[in-house]
């Protein structure tokens, strides 16, 4: 079957760093984290977490975040479009709130509680072709993003609507903090002195289509991976990582040495950061530049995916490096971690998502030519 080319040509998202796109990046390059202190989700204890300030449901705010990028393209409708969500939570979080309240489970909606809710939430405001979900942890829209390329590059739909989405779920939280990687501070990505992770809320909205607009981004490329080294530790050497990023390269026909940015999973904790470091380095040595931007945004879960292509699709269409932030003292002394955004003539950019189970994702985005 021919493959068509794939295009990123519409996107927006909103977070604790920004409520859009734009802000978002702004806030990436001048080091403004949104990550905030709170001591309501766990008893006792203060954790910094990024958490979006809104006077409305984040249902609502994920309805008017699709409604922009319906506006940004080229479309009418979602009529035609595959919609494909990419969540950890799903509705967990409003099934939380109504138990705590209520102290049973007779007013809890199934259809509101699993990870198809965001699919069913969106279908009462626009009308899609079909839609399907992914739960893969910290790579659910990372996948759902290589889910919608498979079906536009094989002819099967013409537009894929991307919905990544993370809510913060008291489950999920004090699940984190019982695996002891949480950080009462913002998270230092590859710094010898870091001490967890931020969980974070975010909703990254994504348009994929099989013809090109003025501003598109090629999306040249998905790799997989399942190492499945432990339930919840990365391989020590990063084997499952660099499994997914050479894949991704070879599904373009790109080579190491082409690629200029690597927005990397990095999370902050002592085992990912280490095998991620150590899989970069492998594949790459010190010849690209690599960031994370978690310690802006935090840890945005099944939403980091999704919100972290578009952070890659804006430094291809800006041609500048994001920078890490809260990064003194590098572990890894090969990978060539930027510390201030710089102007760089870029053409390729990759974006790792790796999960717990050894789920690893790595999307390869490029200008059109």
């Amino acid at each position: 079957m021919p493959t068509n080319s794939v295009y990123v040509n519409c996107f927006e998202s909103v977070c604790c760093a920004g409520e859009s796109s734009e802000a978002l990046f702004e806030a990436i390059c001048t080091h403004q984290s949104g990550i905030k202190s709170f001591n309501e989700f766990i008893p006792n204890k203060s954790i910094a977490l990024g958490k979006i300030e809104k006077p409305f449901s984040i249902e609502s705010l994920l309805a008017v975040t699709c409604k922009k990028v319906l506006v940004q393209s080229s479309l009418e409708n979602f009529e035609n479009t595959l919609l494909v969500v990419g969540s950890s939570v799903g509705g967990m979080q409003r099934s939380e709130l109504l138990f705590l309240r209520d102290h049973h489970y007779a007013n809890i909606d199934p259809k509101l509680h699993a990870i198809d809710a965001i699919a069913h939430i969106l279908s009462q405001h626009f009308t899609f072709k079909d839609d399907i979900s992914f739960s893969t942890a910290c790579t659910s829209s990372a996948n759902a993003l290589g889910y919608g390329y498979e079906m536009i590059a094989k002819g099967v739909y013409e537009s894929v609507l991307v919905v990544g989405i993370d809510t913060l779920s008291l489950t999920t939280i004090r699940g984190f903090d019982a695996l002891g990687v949480l950080s009462s501070r913002p998270c230092q990505p590859f710094d010898m002195n870091r001490d967890g992770m931020n969980v974070a809320e975010g909703i990254a909205v994504v348009l994929l289509q099989n013809t090109p607009c003025k501003e598109s981004i090629e999306f040249l490329g998905a790799g997989y991976s399942s190492d499945a080294h432990h339930m919840a530790h990365p391989s020590p050497d990063g084997e499952g990582a660099l499994l997914a990023m050479q894949k991704a390269l070879q599904c373009a026909h790109i080579m190491p040495s082409e690629v200029g940015y690597i927005n990397a999973h990095g999370t902050g904790t002592q085992a990912n950061d280490t095998s991620e470091a150590c899989a970069i380095a492998r594949l790459f040595g010190d010849k690209v530049s690599v960031s994370s931007t978690k310690s802006i945004t935090g840890h945005t879960l099944g939403a980091a995916g999704a919100l972290e292509a578009i952070v890659c699709a804006m430094a291809l269409q800006k041609q500048i490096l994001p920078p890490n932030t809260n990064l003194f003292e590098p572990e890894n002394k090969t990978l060539n971690l930027v510390n201030a955004a710089k102007s760089r003539t870029l053409r390729y950019a990759l974006s790792n998502s790796l999960a717990f189970g050894g789920n690893n994702t790595a999307l390869l985005f490029g200008l059109p030519q």
